[in-house]
């Protein structure tokens, strides 16, 4: 038996350092943070404010996995489908004419992944100039993966029709591997970055579904978010509150503090956050449908 390659005894070595569970955790915490800041930051306000913990950031994580978790493993499946398919044809009694053409499309996909490669770095080495571009985030390590993919797949085939490789070309293909995966990674980041900022701006769209709040202060706020309203409450003996503001909802509740914003959106509104140490009356209203 083969002694394994140095990439490979690092692999085993990190999986003996960092345990699977642990792995799964820290990438749905990554995930789920990546969303959050891209939602929040929407409405102003910097997730690192609000508190969050590690739970509440890996429970947020499903929204923008979703998708990418599906279309990850549908390419799995139709990879592994292919793969099944081409391993069939290549028996030790295929015809001369099937090995040929096999042959003809390994040969293809190790000259078109460097090539398609070629064009993920090229963008990569570009970002000074296009990191504004939307899409730069899901375009540059798709074509970064796509590349690295056709290579491992023409080499896959080529494997199929000689011996196996030596030492070294199993480390090019675990490096393939590799590329593919922190590609696969940076468009995952990406996706949770979209997800988070399209749930901030359909939440935007329904400011009526969230809790309404009224607030009393000691002191006048001087808010000038339109739709809010301040009103100064009677002068009485031991009245410690004198301003209330209607017309407000609650954003998110953090550790010890509430994150509050007009009811209805506006280029100009701002997200208020209230402290809950005594300082404020909060009062959350019923919703305006009877029973």
């Amino acid at each position: 038996m083969e002694e394994p390659g140095r990439l490979e005894r690092l692999v085993e070595a990190g999986k003996a350092v960092i345990p699977p569970l642990t792995l799964l955790s820290a990438l749905l915490f990554y995930f789920g943070y990546v969303s959050a800041r891209s939602q929040y930051e929407y409405f102003g306000v910097d997730v690192d404010t609000i508190g969050l913990g590690t739970q509440d950031y890996i429970m947020r994580s499903p929204q923008p996995l979703l998708t990418p978790l599906l279309v990850f493993a549908a390419a799995a499946a139709g990879s592994i489908a292919v793969h099944a398919a081409i391993r069939r044809r290549i028996h030790p009694g295929a015809s001369a004419r099937t090995v040929a053409r096999m042959r003809r499309m390994g040969r293809a996909g190790q000259v078109a992944g460097p090539a398609v490669l070629a064009g993920g770095l090229l963008l990569l080495s570009g970002y000074p100039l296009l990191r504004d571009w939307r899409l730069y985030g899901l375009v540059t390590p798709l074509l970064i993966a796509l590349g690295g993919t056709l290579y491992g797949s023409g080499a896959a085939i080529g494997r199929l029709l000689r011996p196996p490789p030596a030492p070294s070309g199993r480390a090019s293909t675990t490096l393939v591997y590799l590329v593919v995966a922190v590609s696969a990674f940076w468009m995952t980041a990406t996706v949770a970055q979209w997800s988070g900022r399209g749930l901030a701006m359909d939440r935007a769209n329904r400011l009526g579904r969230l809790p309404s709040v009224i607030l009393n202060t000691r002191e006048s706020l001087f808010l000038r978010s339109p739709g809010v309203l301040e009103t100064k409450l009677p002068a009485s003996e031991g009245q410690t509150f004198h301003y209330r503001y209607r017309n407000l909802r609650l954003l998110i509740h953090g550790k010890d503090r509430m994150f509050l914003v007009p009811d209805r959106w506006s280029a100009s509104n701002a997200t208020i956050i209230v402290p809950l140490d005594g300082s404020v009356r909060v009062q959350f209203q019923f919703q305006n449908q009877p029973p």
